[in-house]
């Protein structure tokens, strides 16, 4: 059986008009085509809907079984056009964890606010997670602090970013030069293997010392903060996570003797992904 909403539009149309005639002024088809709809809905259901009387068709006890589910019908089908033509999808992003702890709360305020009902799922984690979710479409979009290497995903760059190496402010690393040789005799404290900011830092500077001494390795920017707040060590970070801290005084920058540390953040999806207007739309929001 294949019943069509064409077809059940054309009955309920009949129903409510009498006659063929009419339901083709109200649907803007010819009569013949509600008469072929009607009669293939008739032998679908393999019995008749209306009583012929005369010139009218008046609905008998298989119509008015048939009607009310007909009108439900068209109606859940009128919601369904009416959600996507909308597009009000639920979207699934995920961000490394300086982009989702730090970016991404001041930049969703806007698009929250005009669009307020709009369903958002965000996940955080670090880059290698974001990318492996993206690769396996169990999300629609990826922030990432780091270049994306896999082939099945398009990488597009989206904001720069500066890196920044702090410390206590009572720090023995202030009590002499700051030089490449201090630099690798101080404990540092580091975001783990797989963390975006982690890569970018063992190029841009820990490739400058090759002896240097890991004190601690950690998965989250604020244990960091604190660890180095209480003397534990030296670290590199986003500046975007540390400035409330130093503009406080209760860390302070260290000055290096090396060009400033800038990356790329990027933004990724796998190449056969349909970038949706909601999609495009929330993107939109997420700049600067």
């Amino acid at each position: 059986m294949h019943i069509t909403l064409r077809q059940l539009t054309v009955f309920c149309e009949v129903l409510k008009s009498g006659s063929t005639t009419q339901a083709s002024l109200g649907l803007a088809l010819s009569q013949s085509a509600v008469s072929a709809a009607l009669a293939d809905l008739e032998g679908q259901l393999g019995v008749q809907l209306f009583d012929r009387v005369g010139k009218r068709l008046v609905v008998n006890e298989h119509g008015r079984l048939l009607y009310p589910r007909a009108v439900a019908l068209l109606e859940q089908a009128s919601e369904i056009e009416m959600l996507f033509r909308e597009d009000n999808g639920a979207l699934r992003v995920y961000a490394s964890s300086t982009i989702g702890n730090y970016l991404l709360p001041g930049m969703m305020a806007g698009w929250r606010r005009d669009y307020p009902d709009l369903p958002l799922e965000l996940s955080v984690g670090n880059t290698l997670d974001v990318i492996n979710a993206v690769a396996d479409f169990r999300v629609d979009i990826g922030l990432i602090e780091g270049p994306c290497h896999m082939t099945d995903l398009i990488s597009e760059p989206w904001l720069e970013d500066e890196l920044v190496v702090f410390a206590a402010p009572g720090s023995a690393i202030f009590t002499q030069p700051v030089t490449l040789a201090s630099l690798a005799s101080a404990p540092w404290i580091l975001r783990e293997h797989g963390s975006g900011t982690r890569e970018i830092v063992d190029y841009q500077l820990m490739s400058h010392l090759p002896q240097f001494r890991l004190a601690m390795e950690l998965g989250n920017s604020e244990a960091i903060k604190h660890a180095v707040r209480h003397g534990m060590g030296i670290s590199c970070l986003s500046r975007r996570v540390v400035e409330e801290q130093l503009t406080l005084g209760s860390l302070k920058e260290v000055a290096i003797p090396l060009p400033k540390l800038t990356r790329t953040l990027y933004r990724i999806h796998h190449r056969q992904k349909h970038l949706s207007r909601s999609l495009t739309r929330f993107l939109s929001y997420c700049t600067e």
